[in-house]
């Protein structure tokens, strides 16, 4: 069940924590893209529509092609992605569904051959945080944004 609080206020010292962890990620070496990506199948997994849309707003703002973000549920069937993006998908959804509480060898070995272990660990607490914010988003069903890419956020009808 989500939570419609009537005082949304009382997330703001939460909402301040996780910006600034967040804010740490997004100085990390790992591409603003590659992030985008993470964050955008993760939400995929978590159904974190407000993340949802605007991940996906950021990834065709950064030049995403639209075939990609139409696949990237099933990423695993195409060649569209790199190997580096394919290791951090596959990080992304051990992390987010923790399959017999463990990540997989097969998948550990394969981040391990495309990021080094500073990278892997700063890529690790964006999985973390992608998957906390969809938490909070669907925890107290925060709704989507309707977005237009040529002015900032609208209000959804």
């Amino acid at each position: 069940m989500s939570i419609h609080l009537q005082d949304r206020a009382v997330l703001n010292d939460v909402v301040q924590q996780m910006l600034r962890v967040s804010g740490y990620v997004h100085k990390s070496s790992l591409d603003h893209r590659l992030l985008e990506l993470v964050s955008m199948r993760a939400s995929q997994i978590n159904g974190c529509a407000f993340c949802l849309a605007m991940h996906a707003k950021a990834l065709r703002e950064a030049g995403e092609r639209e075939d990609r973000l139409a696949v990237l549920p099933a990423w695993r069937e195409t060649d569209w992605f790199t190997p580096r993006e394919r290791a951090a998908l596959a990080w992304t959804e051990a992390l987010t569904t923790l399959p017999n509480q463990e990540v997989p060898e097969d998948v550990a070995a394969e981040a391990l051959s495309e990021f080094s272990e500073k990278e892997l660990a700063d890529l690790t607490l964006a999985v973390i945080v992608i998957n906390g914010w969809n938490r909070l988003n669907v925890a107290f069903h925060n709704p989507p944004v309707a977005y237009t890419f040529d002015q900032e956020p609208v209000a959804a009808d």
